[in-house]
């Protein structure tokens, strides 16, 4: 048997909404049952693969192979699409191709994936495609108003999210508290109803970005240049250490010749069809 998805990769948080928000990006993540027709390129997936990890979880039988486009370790979700693929293919396995490109069948690869993953910002959105909240064991995805490109900037060190929550404070000021969920409120509304003069105020955020980013200046410099350079919003994508942010099409050109020399730059979109399984 066959079978092979393609899962996109996500930039979580998006400032403000820390463990809530997500947004699936044009890069991804290839997975399969091994067999004929992977590609030369995959590397069969070990024991502690998320992919595989996620896919026997799920129910699967067998070994399963993964190749592709995200980096790991970067903040770009390559752990929450993997785990995503991995219960997909289990899915498809189980109930067929048909049956796991369904809402139902993303809604239980999402679940799945979440738990394994302790949080569910990155897999809501590589499940669903789009812009998701995630929250109380939900996901939801949000219709987006807005019609630009994002630019990533993903320079060569790791960052460890596990790591870095632990430099983050076991408690928040009320002020701190009210700030965020503004913002991230303010956020949603603004992409659903393509107010693009909101985003850069409801991006800002008080609970992890300022802590996170004093370890990575470099990222701070490139959100700095790719705001100076007319970038609609910028932030540490998930744990970083790479930055994304969102512009219109016509500044794509400018901002991408802003950002550090230090670091590879890629222009992507907004992924509005989730995962494919064939």
């Amino acid at each position: 048997m066959v079978i092979r998805v393609s899962v996109p990769a996500s930039t979580a948080n998006l400032g403000a909404g820390f463990d809530s928000l997500g947004l699936a990006l044009s890069l991804h993540l290839e997975a399969g049952l091994i067999g004929d027709g992977q590609p030369s390129t995959a590397r069969v997936c070990d024991a502690h693969h998320p992919t595989h990890v996620a896919f026997r979880t799920a129910g699967g039988a067998g070994e399963v192979w993964s190749n592709g486009g995200i980096p790991m370790g970067r903040g770009l979700g390559f752990s929450g699409a993997a785990r995503v693929a991995g219960a997909l293919l289990a899915i498809a396995q189980r109930d067929g191709v048909v049956a796991a490109n369904s809402h139902d069948a993303r809604m239980s690869a999402f679940r799945t994936a979440a738990e394994l993953e302790g949080h569910p910002d990155n897999v809501a959105a590589s499940a669903l495609g789009g812009f998701t909240v995630a929250a109380a064991g939900r996901a939801i995805r949000v219709p987006v108003a807005v019609h630009g490109e994002v630019v990533v900037w993903v320079p060569e060190n790791t960052t460890s999210t596990k790591e870095s929550r632990t430099k983050l404070l076991p408690t928040v000021s009320l002020t701190d508290a009210v700030w965020n969920i503004s913002r991230s409120s303010l956020l949603v509304a603004a992409l659903a109803t393509g107010d693009v003069a909101a985003l850069h105020d409801a991006t800002q955020d008080r609970l992890h970005q300022d802590v996170r980013l004093a370890m990575v200046p470099e990222t701070k410099r490139a959100m700095r240049a790719a705001l100076d350079a007319g970038a609609w919003a910028a932030w540490l994508s998930g744990s970083g250490p790479t930055m994304a942010c969102l512009c219109d099409s016509s500044q794509v050109d400018n901002v991408a010749k802003a950002l550090p020399r230090s670091g590879q730059v890629h222009r992507l979109r907004i992924d509005a069809n989730g995962p494919v399984v064939s």
